[in-house]
């Protein structure tokens, strides 16, 4: 049979971060695969992605107002007319696995996490927690709920992001799915300082968004005066800045380059997200060599040791952080975590851009292969 025509569908281009670094790698293995999606801002994005051709809802009131216009996303994506294409390779959380295809192509979805905010993990905005409007976003996510079950069903196959999605997806859409990690691309060559930060300090970096657990780092470095640099931007930045002491720095929105030198100079790193899905910017710190503590939940449990890789911390309280980080400060002072055995473990489990690409090639050809023989 001749080479498939592919169609690529993608939830949001409208930021550039580890979904997109996915993204990104899955078109280099189909080079002249278009792009479905449901918001494109070309400005927020890499020019990797701004060079493929995109279709989008063109809706400027969805580009505008994304959340509030969450529960007509499902429309938008079952509108998107795919009859063209002979496999379909979505990519995301709640609305690139709905589109409708045919018997006759083959649709395999790369899934991130089944959507935080249907299944009452903690999420970005908190505006669904508001009085006002609890009783009618609870009638919504009741439906949307139902639409995502059956739009799980929809994919003949199902890849997860880490074995903690593999766990969720089991649970909530009652499929099986086969765990290939997403990219990880680290610098991690020594190069002169692009920043005027100068060590020791503890970095924290992300979205500044409520599910990130920020306020609770500051509050934590607030009270222990230890220096902590934060970097990234989002909602809560302000606030966040009016909270902290003169020990903790934000630096904003940082380059690549900024970046890898920020973890190549700090004293470790500090993770407070419950439930991360994966946890891609802990895996960047080790492969600085970097200890990290975070909380023990989620994907980070795949990837870091306890205890050679870094510790836990098991409640999200200002006590319960307080006195671990004051454990990790010590171990740290006193030399235990050993920079090359934090590197080597992550060189193991090898989260390269090629490994992904190897690994997801194999997948779908293996899926195409079977697919064409029926």
């Amino acid at each position: 049979m001749n080479q498939p025509k592919v169609a690529l569908v993608h939830d949001y281009l409208n930021q550039i971060g580890g979904a997109e670094k996915t993204l990104e790698a899955i078109m280099e293995l189909f080079p002249n695969a278009p792009i479905y999606t449901g918001i494109y801002d070309r400005k927020k994005v890499s020019d990797k992605i701004n060079q493929r051709t995109i279709y989008s809802s063109n809706n400027s009131w969805f580009d505008k107002f994304p959340k509030i216009f969450t529960f007509l996303m499902p429309t938008v994506f079952e509108s998107f007319d795919l009859r063209q294409y002979d496999l379909i390779i979505s990519d995301g959380t709640a609305w690139p696995k709905g589109v409708l295809t045919t018997p006759r192509q083959l649709h395999i979805s790369y899934i991130h996490t089944p959507p935080r905010f249907l299944y009452k993990y903690s999420t970005e905005s908190t505006v669904r927690n508001n009085f006002l409007f609890k009783p009618f976003v609870a009638y919504l996510d009741h439906y949307l709920r139902i639409w995502d079950f059956e739009a799980a069903q929809r994919p003949d196959f199902l890849i997860a992001n880490s074995f903690e999605i593999q766990r969720r997806i089991k649970k909530f859409y009652n499929r099986d799915a086969q765990v290939i990690y997403p990219p990880v691309e680290v610098d991690v060559t020594t190069k002169p300082h692009t920043n005027n930060l100068k060590p020791p300090y503890y970095l924290a970096l992300g979205r500044l968004v409520n599910y990130k657990n920020f306020n609770l780092l500051v509050q934590t470095f607030n009270l222990l005066g230890l220096p902590l640099i934060i970097a990234g931007t989002g909602s809560q930045e302000m606030q966040l800045k009016k909270m902290a002491k003169p020990n903790i720095q934000f630096v904003g929105g940082v380059s690549e380059a900024q970046k890898n030198d920020l973890y190549e100079n700090c004293l470790g790193f500090i993770f407070p997200v419950k439930d991360e899905d994966f946890g891609l910017t802990p895996i960047e710190a080790m492969y600085h060599g970097k200890p990290v503590l975070a909380h023990r939940s989620g994907g980070v449990l795949e990837t870091i040791k306890e205890d050679r890789d870094g510790m836990f911390f098991d409640e999200i309280t200002v006590e319960c952080l307080v006195k671990k980080v004051k454990e990790f400060d010590e171990a740290i002072r006193k030399h235990h975590f050993n920079s090359q055995e934090i590197k080597l473990d992550m060189q193991n489990f090898g989260f390269s851009k090629e490994k992904f690409k190897k690994e997801f090639a194999e997948f779908v050809a293996n899926a195409w292969e079977a697919h064409s023989q029926k």
